[in-house]
């Protein structure tokens, strides 16, 4: 458990696992009823796939395009690193009406103030000390469609990496295509993992200049695999609804009995024949 902040402002709150654990029962649950699915760009054809840690502490850089963002970095945060626990900042008011997310990783900051930035700057800090931790950063700090060009990051982020002596920094690009089902995909990528103590000596500024670059070319990569719209080229992190509604699947359902076919609730479904 990590250490609490009262009194240590340079320590991460204190984090419940119990807590933690039912909260990702709810994400899972919420998450399979708004999307199709929740899928992670696979490498080395699609590029960096699910970077090693290593043991290493690890700031995740990610872009914010909607409210879901969090829970998708939580999922894949509990999915793909099961022994480590996911925090991040999020705006203090909001954090104010659900006081419990404090004891799950998330970090009250008060945005565009000295206090804010430099409880963040702390925060960080103390994440990158950590390899049992990674700290999540929706670093465009608002939401900004995932199109936008040139993406820009804030400079807290690149003070908060240059601030540290090891550890590594990673881009994670997410988006919400709709394919062919009536919920949404949440598609998400990883982009190259930059060890940062390779880097010594590199300021704040070029940090953020090359945090930027790579977050960009993150979401290019996943954009174009977005509008490919090729399953294959993703690995499922969670299976959500398929079908369009209980009256019209059942509708489909007999059709497919009729026809002696298996039924698929997914769009266009019928495959094979009875079983």
């Amino acid at each position: 458990m990590a250490r609490g902040d009262a009194g240590h402002e340079h320590e991460l709150p204190p984090f419940s696992h119990q807590l933690n654990g039912w909260f990702m029962w709810y994400v899972r649950r919420f998450l399979r009823r708004h999307f199709h699915a929740v899928r992670l760009l696979t490498g080395p054809a699609g590029g960096p796939g699910q970077p090693d840690l290593d043991g290493e502490p690890v700031l995740v850089a990610t872009n914010h395009p909607g409210w879901w963002d969090p829970l998708v970095f939580l999922l894949a945060g509990a999915t793909l690193y099961p022994g480590r626990m996911s925090y991040g900042p999020i705006d203090a008011a909001a954090l104010g009406k659900y006081k419990f997310l404090e004891r799950i990783g998330f970090v009250g900051i008060e945005p565009g103030t000295w206090r804010g930035s430099a409880r963040f700057l702390r925060m960080a800090r103390a994440a990158l000390e950590r390899s049992d931790v990674i700290f999540w950063v929706t670093a465009q700090g608002e939401f900004t469609d995932p199109r936008a060009r040139p993406v820009a990051i804030r400079p807290g982020v690149g003070h908060a990496v240059a601030a540290a002596t090891r550890g590594v920094v990673v881009p994670f690009a997410v988006e919400y295509p709709f394919w062919s089902e009536r919920c949404p995909e949440a598609v998400a990528a990883f982009g190259t993992a930059i060890r940062i103590a390779d880097h010594p000596g590199r300021s704040a500024e070029e940090w953020t200049s090359v945090l930027a670059a790579e977050l960009t070319a993150t979401q290019d990569r996943l954009a174009a695999a977005a509008i490919a719209r090729d399953p294959a080229a993703f690995r499922p992190l969670l299976a959500g609804r398929v079908g369009v509604g209980p009256a019209y699947d059942t509708i489909r359902q007999l059709g497919a009995w009729l026809r002696g076919r298996r039924f698929d609730p997914s769009h266009g479904g019928e495959s094979g024949g009875h079983t």
